[in-house]
Order: C-alpha cells, then sequence, then structure tokens
C-alpha cells in the first residue's frame, strides 16, 4: 500500500531543517527523509576532526535559532555545529525519519503526485517533493589515480581525519582550495613534510581594515549576486577560496607555507613509474591566487572611502615566497619520502535519484530559485540556486521561505481551481463524486497532521 504525505524533503542536513522549520510554522503536513541515521550527516562524518566553519556564527545560523548569539563573530567547530543541528531539530519538533533512503522520485500514477521508494521498500507517495541533499554527493578523484604504487596510502579529503591516522613519512596534497589548504596546514604543523599542488582557488581575507571578510563581502552586494550575472554557467562550481576558521579565524596565504616549508608544486597531470608528473603553471596560479586577495582589498577601500565609513588603514602584507620556489616538472614519489597522497579535488554532484527529464546535459536541475518545470519538484541548497549565498548556510534559509511560499501558493491555486469547479451548475450525482473525491484528498494529504504540522506515513 502507499503511504501518502503532501510534501516530502529529501535530505536533512541545513536546507532540508530549513524548509521543515517554515512548513512546520505554516502548519504544512510533511516529512523529512534522511538516508543516515543522524542529521547533519556531512557535518558529522564528512569533515576532519579538527573542521571548524569557515563563516562566522553570524552567517551560520538557521530561520529561528540564531547561532552562538552571545558571540556573533566566532567560529564553531564541526561537532559543536552537528549538536546544533541536532537541537534545531528538537526545538521545532521537524518531523525527521533517519534511515531513509530514498531511492527515485518519479512519476505517480495520479497526476501532480511524485513516487518516493525507500531503501526498505516502502512507496511514499507526495504532491510536492524536495531534493534538499546538496551537490557533493560523489568525491572526484582523477582516474590516473590508479597509477599510483600501490604502496601509496590514497584518500580524499572527505575521508581525512587527521595527521595520526596517516602513515609516516610526506604527504602530497592535490589542490588548494578550502579544504586543501587547511588540511595542508594543519599536515605541516603537525610535523609532517608537505608537497601541495596548487590550483587558481583565490585567497579570501579572514579580516581586513577591523572587519572580517564576509562582512565586507555582505556589505559590498557579494551574496546577493544572482545566477544571471554569471559569466558561464561552470561558474557555479569553481573552487571555493581559501581561508579558515581555526583559533578565531585567520587568512590563509600560500607563500607563508612557502616560508614554512611546504613544498609547492603545480597541477598534478599524471603519476608515471612512481613519478609524478606537473604543470608549469605554479607561478601563474600563486599570482591568479594573490590578484583575487587584492583586488577583493581594493573593492573593501573604494567602499570605504565612497561611503565615507571609519575603518582603520591596512595594508595587505606583501609575501613573495612562494614565487621563489622552482616549478618543478616532475617529483619522484620515493625520493620525496611520499607515502600519502590526500586528493582535495572537490565531488561530482549526481541526482540521478530523479526520474524525470528536468536536467541539463551536465546533469544538473533545469530550474528557477528551486522550482523546476515538473509541478510539485523541487530543489534546494544548491550553489547559485538563486544567489551567491544559495549553497550556503547563510542563504538557505531564504531560498527555504521562497519555496515555502511556492508550495503554499501551489495549494491555493488548486483549492480555487475547485472551488470554481464546485461553483458551475452540476447535478447532485456530479458534485456529490466531486466532494467525495476532495474529502478523500483530504484524507490522505492533509487531515493526519499532527499538531506540530508533521505527518504519519
Amino acid at each position: 500500500m502507499t503511504a501518502l504525505v503532501n510534501t516530502v524533503i529529501i535530505g536533512a542536513g541545513q536546507a532540508g531543517l530549513a524548509l521543515s522549520y517554515h512548513l512546520t510554522r505554516q502548519g504544512r503536513g510533511h516529512a523529512v527523509l534522511e538516508q543516515a541515521a543522524a542529521s547533519g550527516e556531512a557535518w558529522r562524518n564528512h569533515r576532519w576532526d579538527s573542521f571548524v566553519l569557515n563563516t562566522p556564527n553570524w552567517q551560520s545560523g538557521l530561520p529561528g535559532m540564531p547561532l552562538r548569539a552571545d558571540d556573533p563573530d566566532g567560529f564553531t567547530s564541526r561537532d559543536d555545529y552537528v549538536r546544533y543541528l541536532e537541537d534545531y531539530a528538537r526545538r521545532f519538533h521537524l518531523p525527521v525519519r533517519h534511515s531513509q533512503r530514498v531511492i527515485s522520485v518519479a512519476p505517480g500514477a495520479r497526476s501532480g503526485d511524485s513516487l518516493l521508494i525507500t531503501a526498505r521498500g516502502e512507496t511514499i507517495g507526495a504532491r510536492n517533493v524536495v531534493i534538499a541533499t546538496g551537490r557533493y554527493q560523489k568525491p572526484k578523484i582523477p582516474a590516473f589515480s590508479a597509477e599510483f604504487p600501490a604502496r601509496i596510502h590514497q584518500l580524499h579529503s572527505v575521508a581525512y581525519s587527521n595527521p595520526r591516522d596517516l602513515p609516516a613519512g610526506a604527504v602530497l596534497v592535490v589542490g588548494s582550495g578550502q579544504s586543501g589548504a587547511q588540511i595542508a596546514e594543519e599536515l605541516y604543523e603537525a610535523g609532517r613534510k608537505v608537497y601541495l599542488c596548487v590550483s587558481r582557488a583565490g585567497r579570501a581575507l579572514r579580516r581586513y581594515r577591523g572587519k572580517d571578510g564576509n562582512w565586507w563581502a555582505d556589505r559590498l552586494g557579494r551574496y546577493d549576486r544572482t545566477v544571471e550575472g554569471l559569466a558561464s554557467p561552470k561558474e557555479k562550481f569553481a573552487s571555493k577560496p581559501h581561508v579558515s576558521g581555526t583559533r578565531g579565524g585567520r587568512t590563509l596565504n600560500l607563500h607563508q607555507f612557502a616560508r614554512d616549508g611546504v613544498v609547492l608544486l603545480g597541477r598534478l597531470q599524471a603519476v608515471r613509474d612512481g613519478v609524478l608528473v606537473l604543470a608549469a603553471d605554479l607561478h601563474q596560479n600563486l599570482a591568479a591566487t594573490d590578484r583575487f586577495a587584492a583586488e577583493f582589498a581594493q573593492a573593501v577601500d573604494a567602499y570605504v572611502e565612497q561611503t565615507e565609513m571609519t575603518a582603520p588603514e591596512e595594508i595587505l602584507p606583501a609575501l613573495r615566497d612562494g614565487f621563489r620556489q622552482p616549478e618543478i616538472p616532475a617529483l619522484e614519489l620515493g625520493a620525496a619520502g611520499i607515502t600519502s597522497v590526500i586528493w582535495a579535488t572537490g565531488y561530482e554532484f549526481d541526482f540521478s535519484l530523479v526520474k524525470l527529464p528536468i536536467f541539463d546535459a551536465d546533469g544538473w536541475p533545469i530550474q528557477r530559485r528551486g522550482v523546476t518545470g515538473h509541478h510539485g519538484l523541487y530543489f534546494l541548497g544548491l550553489p547559485w540556486l538563486h544567489n551567491a549565498k544559495s549553497g550556503l548556510i547563510h542563504g538557505v534559509g531564504e531560498d527555504a521561505a521562497y519555496i515555502a511560499d511556492q508550495i503554499a501558493a501551489a495549494e491555493r491555486t488548486r483549492a480555487s481551481a475547485l472551488e470554481a469547479r464546485l461553483s458551475r451548475p452540476v447535478c447532485a450525482e456530479s458534485l456529490k463524486g466531486m466532494l467525495d473525491r476532495r474529502i478523500a484528498d483530504q484524507g490522505k494529504f492533509g487531515a493526519n497532521k499532527k499538531s506540530d504540522g508533521s505527518a504519519d506515513l
């Protein structure tokens, strides 16, 4: 037998919980299905032990419950944030069902319904389905990783926990985005010899002229830039600039890494007979990283001048250590003492559970602020879903409120259409049939709501 519920949210991370909060406030029956045994799985098990959020607390809370309001400019650890998400779900009595892995979302037999098939074989019919699983489904590791000698320990950054868990010896970190730069720093501060393949990811300023860099970005309107303004759709997937929230929040500078003994390398192209084949782009990539920071500082300076704001003067440190390191075309793993490789190379998205033709050639959902062309199907929590903050905790609440309003508007439209049909002259037998169907629908999709707005499935 098919269970029925008005709205199903797939995923109990920050996006799914934020939407559940809004639907609960509206009194709309819904359920949140989470494949893991607890909410916030990405934070709980897919971050290393010492991980700290890169966004300050004022940017990291969900609707209705600020994160550590007593310390808005502080940064929260992984474990504390997991507890925050658990407390959030409990406080608002959100109807989360754990260990419920969704296999597929497909058109239902009834017009306007979608079918969800869970791992235990249960089928759920819903008027609305919201995919809130994020975009980080599959760790991305290049195929040539298979060419590394078997003695080399390889793992993706998602599986990294701490330096103690790695074999003794030097470590090659591939990628200098947020994860790669932070992990490389932790490793060399723990006494490991580190080789870092540098990408073109920018350097974000943690603080500048007396304020957090994210505070300035907010003032400059950078989070409000919409997806329509991107030069290319591929920009949605650009690597995030490196920055850190550890020890009160710090700027990460690859030139400082070089000064501290990290060997900076160009992009890794291949591995042949135990030798790394490297692109001659190290200095080019470092220049791009420096330019990112310099252009941001210039934008802040211009804003301060234009608004006549009072802010202390600051000159960025002009470190050049990375440029003093040579471009190395090849590096022998054995001679370098490298025993481990950490792939900080990002993720691939996978929305194959959705069995509907709503994707572009890249497999990315075609939508407008989360609303797809298939009635009742939505996406939430993706980067550039609507604007620059859509994929951040900071912006997910706004997009969640919008989707909750879209669901409410669709319900009003459905009710108005029914009222219009009932207002037409009809025979008594036809009227009785329509009323019977309406009563049945209410029983299936709304009458089973609890007082907190959740649904019994």
